[in-house]
């Protein structure tokens, strides 16, 4: 038996999105820019997209950016917000436990002469409202919060934060990476006072190499890639029409009983958490009810390192993270848990367990069992 507990990494494309990326590439393959009818059948398929977008988030069309993920989402929220509106001020504010896209992107600002203002989390990993009041100045001019981070699950209360940014300066924009929250929430960024919204399609089986960004119309943006102007020039570059298809036909999917499909996921860590609270020397970090995230769990094992156990999963066909995978290939010390205060011992210890409408219940019994047969032998080999 196998049981893939990695979908935060990425999920499995579901087949009726391959089938039509698939005829998208072997029948609809214009080029979207050509005038002749190839091109106006591919440009068929991102108006097809973009509306359906549209209508999910309630936002306009033409607020819609179709990118090649949610590193580029994120990266062009940041960097062309920031560039574009640096004679307001040059002070952005994030968080401590964003992905690296997100970090990353905020280091290059600051090698730019932006300044930063990172904000702490509590243990639970919740961004502290007192601390964001606090930080905003006159030269505020943009601030970004994940929805829902990506190795614990926490839910940032992102009304709130847009309701006391709005009330500080109403020109301060909101960026939200939306990334492991979109399929999973219904969003509206403009009832929820969100200026810029990223998304990743195989967070929601879809295909990898596409994502979109909602950019306000009101907000001031600069491209980040420049060429031959497509998308009103904001992200130059011919679309990816195969993958465009793929990312509106996985979300059509993922929003159809989406109470139902949410309460379930719900279900299946509840019963996941109970099971692996059974095992001596287990920690489950960050909040666990229903004011977290449905599909994620983060677990510290005492004495046990991440990687090890992680390996040693992976021989019973068992697949986990060891924090977020887009950071790279090789296990490092979390930001995120270290924001948390989690134990210094605990931080190599802790893997992600992530969910998706296919995981089974039956996948999370055969992990609590190899867990628990794992778990004594690994320890006493360590102790020696």
């Amino acid at each position: 038996m196998t049981a893939y507990l990695d979908n935060s990494a990425t999920t499995r494309c579901m087949e009726c999105v391959t089938e039509k990326m698939v005829r998208v590439m072997r029948e609809d393959y214009g080029n979207p820019s050509s005038l002749h009818t190839k091109g106006v059948e591919a440009e068929h398929y991102i108006k097809e997209a973009k509306k359906f977008f549209a209508e999910n988030l309630k936002v306009s069309e033409k607020e819609i950016y179709f990118t090649s993920g949610g590193t580029e989402s994120n990266n062009l929220a940041l960097i062309g917000t920031a560039l574009a509106n640096q004679r307001t001020g040059k002070h952005l504010i994030t968080t401590r436990i964003e992905h690296p896209s997100v970090a990353n992107a905020m280091k290059y600002l600051e090698g730019l002469g932006f300044s930063v203002t990172y904000l702490p989390v509590d243990s639970k990993g919740a961004v502290s409202l007192e601390a964001l009041e606090k930080a905003v100045c006159e030269e505020t001019i943009l601030v970004s919060v994940m929805y829902v981070n990506n190795e614990v699950g926490s839910v940032q209360p992102v009304d709130e934060i847009a309701r006391m940014i709005k009330e500080k300066n109403t020109e301060i924009k909101f960026h939200v990476d939306a990334i492991q929250a979109y399929g999973k929430y219904q969003i509206h960024p403009k009832r929820e006072g969100i200026d810029l919204l990223s998304v990743s399609g195989h967070k929601i089986h879809g295909p990898k190499g596409i994502g979109l960004l909602y950019v306000n119309e009101k907000v001031k943006i600069r491209p980040i890639i420049f060429g031959g102007e497509q998308q009103k020039g904001i992200r130059s570059g011919t679309e990816n029409v195969p993958g465009i298809a793929g990312i509106a036909e996985a979300a059509k999917v993922c929003y159809e009983r989406l109470d139902e499909k949410v309460g379930r996921l719900y279900d299946l860590k509840a019963y996941f958490i109970e099971g692996i609270r059974k095992l001596e020397g287990t920690v489950v970090n960050g909040e666990t009810g229903r004011d977290s995230a449905p599909h994620i769990v983060s677990v510290s094992f005492q004495g046990v390192g991440s990687e090890v156990l992680l390996h040693a999963l992976e021989e019973k066909g068992i697949y986990v993270s060891a924090g977020s995978a887009c950071s790279s290939n090789k296990p490092s010390v979390s930001q995120t848990l270290q924001a948390m205060g989690i134990r210094k011992e605990l931080l190599g210890s802790t893997l992600r367990f992530s969910f998706s409408e296919e995981t089974t219940q039956e996948e999370i019994d055969y992990c609590l069992r190899e867990l628990s047969a794992l778990l004594p032998v690994l320890r006493r080999y360590i102790r020696r």
